[in-house]
């Protein structure tokens, strides 16, 4: 059965016959099949099918929850077998927001350093991109906001506080000045991350807060895009504090910090919260615990 449950989280995630049998490594028919299989299996319809795939039916959903669980505990239960055999070791998928993908080497590389049997994906993602994908077990952990928005079933690890700088050349508007107020920042042409990124809703809602409204010149879901846009001195953006730490900044980019109100948002380490959690997992967020302490006494 439990391979069918496979078909079944594939099927939820792609929302397309052929996409979940290629991610699942079989044909179209041999999936279509397996899910008939496990609908006889259960006496029930868990697919609303016409020339294509339409939803899963109320049935199909509730069948979908019970699928995550026991395709995450029977993962659980072949990694700590595999652990015990030969020391830890497999691979780790973890989603981040863009803000967030910077810090990501803060993580892997002394998690790395203590098992080096295990290698890693990372994945660029939207907040509400990456708790889906941590939920459909298609990522193991994720790196995102914990305080802003709704998280839904998982365990945490508080990480570091994000606060926000404007970057911007020396000789722009705000260009010389110490710190800077939300409202000043609002009357900046900016480039800005794209709407569906929960750092730009923030972004948004700050200057909403100072009486502003974002009217940015360029965006994009890229942070990379827009630091090399400020890079060249002619464009000026709000960009978190750790990350313009960690990308290094130019002669002719100034960061300055943005008060009144001085806002920040936790960032943190999210796994999905079940009773077995992977040896991976585990080990992971063991490694996030140890990292947040020391980025907090930074703070």
């Amino acid at each position: 059965m439990n391979t069918r449950l496979e078909f079944l989280l594939a099927l939820a995630r792609e929302k397309h016959f052929g996409r979940a049998a290629e991610a699942c490594g079989v044909t179209q028919p041999t999936l279509s099949a397996g899910l008939k299989q496990l609908e006889a299996e259960l006496g029930v319809l868990l697919v609303q099918r016409g020339s294509r795939f339409q939803r899963l039916t109320p049935e199909g959903e509730k069948v979908l929850g019970w699928a995550r669980r026991i395709v995450g505990d029977t993962r659980a239960m072949r990694q700590d077998v595999e652990a015990m055999r030969k020391g830890l070791s497999g691979h780790l998928t973890i989603a981040a927001i863009p803000t967030a993908l910077p810090m990501v080497p803060e993580l892997t590389t002394p998690f790395r350093a203590r098992h080096p049997h295990v290698s890693f994906t990372i994945l660029s993602r939207t907040s509400a991109e990456a708790l889906a994908l941590v939920d459909n077990l298609d990522a193991d952990a994720a790196l995102t906001y914990l305080d802003n928005e709704p998280l839904g079933r998982v365990a945490t690890v508080p990480l570091y506080r994000e606060r926000y700088r404007l970057l911007t050349n020396p000789d722009a508007p705000l260009g010389d000045r110490e710190s800077v107020t939300w409202a000043e920042v609002g009357d900046v042409p900016l480039c800005l991350l794209t709407p569906d990124m929960q750092n730009r809703r923030i972004i948004n809602a700050l200057l909403k807060g100072a009486g502003c409204v974002a009217t940015p010149t360029l965006e994009s879901n890229s942070m990379i895009v827009l630091f090399a846009h400020v890079r060249t001195g002619r464009w000026s953006s709000v960009m978190p504090a750790k990350l313009a730490a960690t990308l290094g900044l130019p002669d002719n980019i100034r960061s300055i910090p943005i008060r009144e109100p001085d806002a920040a948002h936790t960032i943190g380490l999210v796994v999905a919260e079940r009773d077995a959690m992977t040896p991976l997992c585990a080990a992971l967020v063991a490694e996030a615990r140890i990292i947040a302490a020391r980025l907090d006494e930074e703070d």
